[in-house]
């Protein structure tokens, strides 16, 4: 007998992906999040060979606009879904935040079936749209049996990328995801997948963070640092308005001007907790023994809009220091 396909369901939130414009040579401008799922499905028959396949639309919007309430309810669905007899998830997402939501996932999908997030820099009205076979390559993954406990990644321009280390490092390219400190988890040449590194960090059914109750997630936000810093004056301002914790994207190993950091000093006696990254592309934050006795955390090599995905779910749990440090050591 022959051995059944595997079931995958592609979930699909707008994008570029999912966009259009009257002119084919055009690949700015375009409407994102205008193509509804059973239309991109149809224009990539051939993920039919690879698996049974269906498809749902969460939403359809342009990524820069996504929401926690998306993310809050893609993930309940998976794991709804995943508990199952569903094979695997893709999900259709723009590029711009593609990389936050992969990384919530990771965190908080309770399965190890692979969950693979997908896009394309080209809408799909384009000459040459990327869309179509980065779709066909998503469904391969998650249809492969290598692809189980992998965590949550994307599949983009051929490559497979950790939620984790991936990050959009091109504004425009069609090889516009890169994953700076730990590399690629592998290739998909002609609907083959091949793995060829790994994710050390745990991720879904190994870290703590349960979404299934929540109806919202804490308010997080991300200040920048630079010479003569003014962000004094906004950390403030989010504070009042109800942030509970701020990431700072810190030069060089995580520095933050004095202008700013006394701000901070004193907004994180009254609770407020503070999140140290980098605005550099690769490498980890190194905090000096005072800062840390200070209270600031220390994001690892997480960029600062995973190191926000990180501090929010953190959040949930609990608000201690030493507790919040080890998440960002372990995930």
């Amino acid at each position: 007998m022959l051995e059944a396909k595997p079931k995958i369901v592609i979930l699909a939130t707008g994008g570029t992906i999912a966009g259009s414009i009257d002119n084919e040579l055009e690949t700015t401008g375009y409407k994102a999040g205008v193509i509804g799922i059973e239309t991109l499905i149809k224009a990539v028959p051939q993920i039919k060979d690879l698996a049974q396949v269906s498809g749902e639309q969460v939403a359809n919007i342009d990524s820069s606009n996504m929401t926690d309430e998306i993310w809050l309810k893609l993930a309940k669905k998976i794991n709804e879904l995943l508990k199952k007899d569903i094979d695997g998830v893709v999900i259709t997402h723009g590029t711009d935040t593609m990389e936050e939501t992969a990384y919530f996932l990771n965190l908080t999908i309770k399965s190890d079936k692979p969950v693979v997030l997908v896009g394309a820099m080209r809408p799909a009205s384009a000459m040459s749209a990327d869309g179509p076979k980065n779709l066909y390559n998503a469904v391969a993954l998650a249809a492969s049996k290598e692809a189980k406990n992998k965590g949550v990644m994307i599949a983009m321009n051929d490559k497979i990328q950790g939620a984790r280390d991936a990050s959009k490092t091109h504004t425009l390219n069609v090889d516009a995801f890169s994953s700076p400190n730990f590399g690629n988890l592998g290739y998909i040449v002609d609907g083959k997948v091949f793995f060829y590194n790994t994710n050390l960090k745990e991720h879904t059914k190994k870290t703590p963070f349960d979404v299934s109750k929540l109806d919202t997630l804490p308010k997080v936000d991300i200040l920048y640092t630079y010479s003569n810093d003014g962000n004094g004056v906004a950390a403030k301002a989010l504070f009042e308005n109800g942030t509970k914790g701020l990431v700072i994207a810190g030069s060089g190993a995580g520095s933050i001007h004095q202008n700013q950091k006394e701000v901070l000093k004193e907004l994180m006696k009254q609770g407020l907790k503070v999140a140290i990254s980098s605005r550099v592309v690769a490498g980890s934050v190194a905090l000096s023994k005072d800062d840390k006795d200070l209270g600031f955390i220390n994001t690892q090599g997480l960029n600062p809009q995973k190191a926000r995905v990180l501090l929010m779910l953190a959040l949930t749990k609990t608000n201690d220091i030493n507790t919040i440090q080890k998440y960002f050591e372990k995930y």
